[in-house]
């Protein structure tokens, strides 16, 4: 698991991400990492699970899931958006100067 998470870490643009994910996960696994990333966003802006549902298509079991691990996991996704937040900030910032 350390061997995959640098191999993460050291790939420093989206085309890269995309190249090494692509080699790496099936298509499938790629859509569904994505649509849980999406289901924990949606989830912590208050949307309700018929919106989300709705909106990604994932099953209310999926999205339970995700609950689950805003609320009782190790706060990975609130660590991401929270920095995800912070660069719109920053390239906000820099555009308007």
């Amino acid at each position: 698991m350390d061997f995959l998470f640098r191999s993460i870490l050291a790939l420093k643009t989206v085309d890269e991400c995309y190249n090494f994910f692509e080699d790496l996960c099936t298509v499938p696994e790629l859509k569904a990492m994505s649509q849980r990333l999406v289901v924990a966003h949606m989830l912590s802006t208050k949307r309700v699970y018929s919106e989300i549902v709705a909106e990604t298509g994932a099953s209310t079991a999926t999205i339970s899931r995700v609950n689950r691990s805003l609320n009782y996991g190790c706060d990975g996704y609130e660590l991401v958006f929270g920095r995800l937040e912070e660069q719109e900030k920053d390239t906000e910032g820099k555009i308007g100067d």
